[in-house]
Parts: C-alpha cells; sequence; structure tokens
C-alpha cells in the first residue's frame, strides 16, 4: 500500500468568552452551577400510571437523572432532581418523554432554550424555567473548595512539626551530649522508611523499633512512612494514642499472640457471616466492594481479639502534642492495559489528607472515599475502617503478568513490541518556534485487536482497591510540564497526555507499591518535608539492594535529590549490618539497614558473645524464599517469632555509632 498524506485546513476564529472565576495552582478548579429539575405531580392525567422522566446532562457531574411520578409515589408530592455542572461551559440538557418518541433539548449557550418556554427572575437572585412538565431552577453553587491544591505542607502538618521539633530537640540533647539546647531551625528531620514484605516485615519492624526506642532515638523521628504489611505494624501502633512514649515490649507481646495462632479461625462460619454481614454494611454505605475489602477483613481478624473501629482520621490524636512521629501510609494508583511501570502515580495517606504527590492535590483523610467533581464534595461516604485500607495497601492479588516481568528483572521492551502502539515524533523540524510548556506532536498508529487482546492479558490485575476519583473534573493548567513538582514525579508514559491522566476518571485504582518498587520513601523526599536523615530499614526478601538500587535509580532518573549508593561487589555479596551514604548537601543523609543475619551469629548483644548452647538462637534464615521466614508465611513459631525480632533490634544496637554519626552530621549541617 501506498503511503498516504491527508492535508487538513484549520480557520482560527474568535469566539465570545464569558468571564469566570478560576481557583488555579497546577489543576485548575472552575465555578459550579446546580441546575434543579422539578417535575409537577399534580397534574399526571392518570394516578395509577407511573411517568419516569430521564434527564441527562454530558459534563455533569451526575451526567444521567429519572425523574419517576406516579404510584410509586405520594399522591401530590413531585418529582426533584439536579444537575452540576460548570458554569458558563455551555451545557445542553435532554430529556427523554416516558414511552415518547419525542425528544426535547435545552441549551445554555445563551441562557435560552431550544423549546418554547419563559424565563423569570425571582426574588432570591435564582432563575427559574417554567415548562408545561419541567421546571429547571438554575442555584448558585459554594465556591469554596473541599479539597487542598498545592503543594504544600497542610496547616495540621506544619503545627504538627512544629509541636514535634520541640521533642526532638530534647531527644537530640540528650543522645548526642549537646550542651547547648538546639533552635528550632537547628533541629534536623528525621525519617524511618521501612519495605514491605509480609508478616516478616511487620514482625522485624517492631525489633527495629524496639531498638530506637532503647537508643533513646524514636523520640528523634519526626516521620514513619510504609507500605505493604509494614503498614499492619503501623496501624496497630496508632491505636494507643502514646504508643512511643510507653515500652514498646507491651504491643509486641500482643501481636506476638496473634502471630504465632493458627488463622484458620478467620475462615470459621461466625467469621464468614461477619465478613459478609460488613461487605453489605459497606455497600450500603455508597462503597465500592471488591475483594480487598475482605482481604482488609481478614487481616483486621488476624491481628485482633475483636473487630477494630479506628479509622486513619482518629490516628491525629496521637499526633496532637507531638508525642509520637507522623506515619505515613503510601499506595499507588495505576491504569487499565497499562502495566505498572508504564503508569503509577504515587498516593500518600497520612492522618490529615490523602494525595497525590505528583498533583499537589489533597483531601482530609475522613472524606477519602467520598464523590467529588470539581474540587466540591459532592456525595458524603462514611470514612473507611483502617482495616480496609490495610486491604488496599497491602493487596497482594494486584500484580499483573507484565509486573511480575519488571520484578523477576527482565525489560518489558519485548512485551511492548506487540503491546503498544506506535508513536513518530513529526515535529522534528516544527514551522513554528516551540514553546517550552507546548507539547510535542506525534503521530500515533495503534495495534491490531490480536495485539489489543495479548495488551488486557498482560497487564490485567485479578483485583484492585476501587475508590471515587477526588480529582474528577478538575483540569490540569496548560503549563503544567513546567512545574518542577509535577515533573518530580511524571513517571507514566501519559505525562505529556493531558486528557488521559488521572482527573478524568471516575475512579482511582490502588495496589501494593511493592509491586512497583519495594520502598515507602516517596513521600518521605518531598521537598517540603525537607527531611535531613532517613533511617531506611530493609526487610525485603530476596536480593537485599534490589529496593535500594531501583529507587536510587528512580531518583537519579528525575532529578530528586538522594545520595550516591554505590556498593563494591563485595559488600553485595556479603552484606555488612549498616551504611551510611551521604555526598551533596541537598540530599539527606541515609542510613541502610539490611536484613541480613551476619554478628548476630556470634553476638546476642553489642559485645555480649553467645555461649555454645546459645548458638541455635543466633542462626536465622532470613535469605531463603523458602525459609521460615517467607513472605507469604502468615504464621511463625514464637521461637521464629523471637529470632527475628531480636535479630533487627540487634542489627540497629550493634550499629549505634553510625547511626548517632549520622544525627550529629545533620545537627550540623543545620548549624
Amino acid at each position: 500500500q501506498k503511503q498516504e498524506e491527508l492535508e487538513v485546513e484549520f480557520l482560527l476564529e474568535n469566539i465570545v468568552s464569558v468571564s469566570a472565576d478560576f481557583i488555579t495552582y497546577l489543576f485548575q478548579s472552575r465555578e459550579l452551577s446546580c441546575l434543579k429539575i422539578h417535575v409537577n405531580e399534580t397534574k399526571l392525567k392518570s394516578p395509577c400510571t407511573r411517568k419516569d422522566f430521564t434527564f441527562t446532562m454530558k459534563g455533569s457531574y451526575e451526567e444521567a437523572q429519572v425523574v419517576s411520578i406516579g404510584p410509586c409515589c405520594q399522591w401530590g408530592s413531585s418529582g426533584t432532581t439536579t444537575f452540576h455542572y460548570v458554569k458558563h461551559s455551555q451545557p445542553r440538557l435532554d430529556m427523554t418523554l416516558p414511552k415518547e418518541w419525542f425528544f426535547w433539548g435545552v441549551c445554555f449557550t445563551c441562557g435560552r432554550p431550544l423549546w418554547n418556554m419563559t424565563i423569570h427572575n425571582s426574588q432570591s437572585a435564582v432563575e427559574s424555567v417554567e415548562l408545561t412538565r419541567p421546571v429547571l431552577i438554575f442555584c448558585p453553587s459554594n465556591k469554596n473548595l473541599d479539597l487542598r491544591l498545592g503543594f504544600d505542607l497542610c496547616a495540621e502538618e506544619c503545627d504538627f512539626i512544629c509541636k514535634r521539633k520541640k521533642v526532638v530537640a530534647a531527644a537530640l540533647k540528650k543522645v548526642l551530649h549537646i550542651a547547648e539546647d538546639l533552635q528550632e531551625d537547628e533541629v534536623p528531620v528525621v525519617a524511618v522508611m521501612t519495605t514491605g514484605g509480609g508478616v516478616r516485615s511487620m514482625t522485624a519492624m517492631l525489633g527495629s523499633l524496639l531498638a530506637l526506642q532503647e537508643l533513646g532515638v524514636l523520640d528523634c523521628i519526626s516521620y514513619i512512612s510504609g507500605l505493604s504489611a509494614t503498614t499492619w505494624t503501623m496501624a496497630k501502633l496508632y491505636e494507643d494514642a502514646n504508643w512511643s512514649q510507653k515500652d514498646l515490649r507491651g504491643p509486641i507481646g500482643d501481636i506476638r499472640q496473634h502471630v504465632i495462632k493458627s488463622k484458620w479461625h478467620c475462615f470459621s462460619l461466625d467469621c464468614m457471616k461477619y465478613y459478609e454481614e460488613e461487605l453489605c454494611e459497606r455497600k450500603k454505605e455508597g462503597h465500592k466492594v471488591s475483594f480487598t475489602d475482605l482481604w482488609g477483613l481478614f487481616i483486621d481478624c488476624m491481628l485482633h481479639h475483636q473487630a477494630s473501629t479506628h479509622r486513619l482520621s482518629d490516628q491525629q490524636v496521637a499526633l496532637n502534642e507531638g508525642q509520637n512521629p507522623l506515619p505515613i501510609y503510601l499506595s499507588i494508583n495505576v491504569k487499565e492495559d497499562f502495566s505498572t511501570l508504564d503508569f503509577k502515580e504515587w498516593v500518600e495517606f497520612t492522618p490529615y489528607e490523602v494525595g497525590f504527590l505528583k498533583y499537589g492535590s489533597f483531601v482530609r483523610s475522613e472524606d477519602f472515599g467520598s464523590e467529588f467533581f470539581m474540587g466540591r464534595l459532592m456525595k458524603k461516604i462514611p470514612e473507611s475502617r483502617i482495616c480496609f485500607l490495610e486491604g488496599t495497601w497491602s493487596n497482594i492479588f494486584s500484580t499483573s503478568f507484565m509486573d511480575a516481568v519488571y520484578l523477576s528483572g527482565h525489560s518489558e521492551d519485548f512485551w511492548h513490541r506487540w503491546t503498544q502502539g506506535n508513536e513518530h515524533d513529526i515535529e522534528e523540524d516544527p514551522a513554528l518556534p516551540k514553546k517550552p510548556h507546548k507539547q510535542a506532536t506525534f503521530v500515533s498508529i495503534p495495534k491490531g485487536c490480536l495485539s489489543n487482546t495479548l495488551r488486557q492479558m498482560m497487564t490485567g490485575r485479578p483485583v484492585v482497591s476501587t475508590y471515587p476519583n477526588f480529582l474528577k473534573g478538575l483540569q490540569l493548567h496548560n503549563k503544567y510540564l513546567e512545574n518542577e513538582s509535577f515533573c518530580m514525579w511524571k513517571d507514566t508514559v501519559l505525562a505529556s497526555s493531558a486528557s488521559q491522566l488521572n482527573e478524568m476518571g471516575d475512579y482511582l485504582q490502588l495496589v501494593d507499591t511493592a509491586f512497583f518498587i519495594n520502598t515507602s520513601c516517596p513521600p518521605i523526599l518531598r521537598p517540603e518535608r525537607k527531611v535531613d536523615v532517613i533511617l531506611h530499614l530493609n526487610y525485603s526478601g530476596g536480593s537485599q539492594t534490589l529496593p535500594l538500587d531501583l529507587f536510587s535509580k528512580y531518583c537519579l532518573e528525575h532529578g530528586i535529590p538522594f545520595p550516591s549508593t554505590e556498593l563494591s561487589q563485595e559488600d553485595r555479596e556479603h552484606l555488612k549490618e549498616c551504611y551510611v551514604f551521604e555526598d551533596s548537601l541537598e540530599a539527606p543523609v541515609l542510613v541502610y539497614l539490611p536484613l541480613v543475619c551476619d554478628t548476630f551469629q556470634k553476638y546476642k548483644a553489642p559485645n555480649v558473645e553467645r555461649s555454645p548452647t546459645e548458638m541455635e538462637q543466633g542462626r536465622v534464615d532470613v535469605s531463603s524464599c523458602a525459609g521460615p521466614f517467607a513472605t507469604g508465611l502468615l504464621t511463625y513459631t514464637e521461637e521464629n517469632f523471637n529470632k527475628l525480632l531480636n535479630l533487627c533490634s540487634y542489627n540497629i544496637l550493634n550499629n549505634k555509632r553510625l547511626i548517632l554519626q549520622a544525627l550529629q552530621t545533620a545537627v550540623e549541617r543545620k548549624k
């Protein structure tokens, strides 16, 4: 076939624009108008006849509404429905009359309908339209947004940091033996970052926190981030508003009892009945129920004696006086027909807010799961219990074939050749000078039916957590590609296609972050948090350096300040218990603690050797994928639980000097 060209001529004309108020940052939010439609039942000829009126307004929050009048309603009552749409957007209202092939339309382009009706102004400055059957009333909508646009920290977190710095300053003075009090601007921000790995990571994190508490370093920490199963540890601890001020051996003992007991009770008839009741109730509340909700209930049953009623926003009580570090839970938003490598968006959860790192858009934690349009809360849905969020954060059922290929260390290029369309840049020699924020022009050649089917098979995920998209209706600013914060987290193949990014979707699809990179570091590295030291606690299975290597590469590609993490081949083959990485003053000091069993084999405590009878307690197989600490295991023996707990505690206690040295470096940098 010959290659053909189609020449198209565009004529640029001026259109009459209407002035409107915009709330803009990276996203633009426009004013909303509210259209109420009232159908008067009193004029119904036959009271025994039911009439269904279907109204449609494309681009509105509701899209389509049905008003029914007749025997299903009390005689004399009226049917009313409402549409919310962008003010001055010139929408079209379509109405289908009951059982009639009659089409009626109203165009709001000039404020006049296409069909004969009268418009008049009422005393309340609300426009109404009188028709024979429906009545249309135009109402002003609230101009204030119910979400927050901007990359700055929310006021609540800023207040927390001010309070926490006082606790941190006192703790640093004690552990570093500083003679003078630290001023507020001299107090470094220290964060603990964890990785996932099932019950292994949950148990290991408890051992690490116990050791940090014994060293007096736990009070030096301002943030703790987690993903996957380390979120179980965090959610469990934050049920107590003063957990870090108490001896952690208490909650550790409680979790130990849950880990060592059989999980068969979670499948009892009583539990199955309870699961069904909870899922039905959740559906009634307005949530979109999925298998991950059942997984969340299973986690709740696995770690509690009775159902937990805690919610994410309840954890604010644990932060009111700055008495604990601020917890950050991490997930990623994905898209259908795209692998996680090709499309993912970091989503952080704190007791204050839930939001996107890339877009700088956040909603209150108690509003997450509710329905939004153009930044306004349209339908309030009760906040989820935290067990359902735990099911989302640790969704082990969300991996696709392409994700498995990536995690195995192989390239996706081979599969892309057969599943992705071809794009060719046609702006090699543009006729006009290119503006910085303008996007390149490509010609896209989509794949055929067979390739699309293969793509769906390769990228399909068994289960994802689905929540209403709180960005729905918002529009990206036309210069969004010039925004530094957006570019920092711009890691999708659709980054230059604004119409295909997340704000257009009705729902978020959240999965476990570990299926991309087993790290919870991204929210810690937000420039606004100004973190000076990161304690990288690695609990992953298999290669201990892979998560660090992948994230270091990610930071390098995206220009995110992060220290060089080069390790010699000798170190990679025989990892030490602790490494400290620091180079640029712009990057935080990184203290890296892999999950290894090194000197613990001979020492039960720093400088305390094991006796011959204690040598068995030092043999902890954390490197074998099929060992007693494999990621898929949900039950440990008490001996293995204690071994892993003691190992992780020892590795921190034995490297006290390096940890305190990193804190000292951060203090000196601040001065």
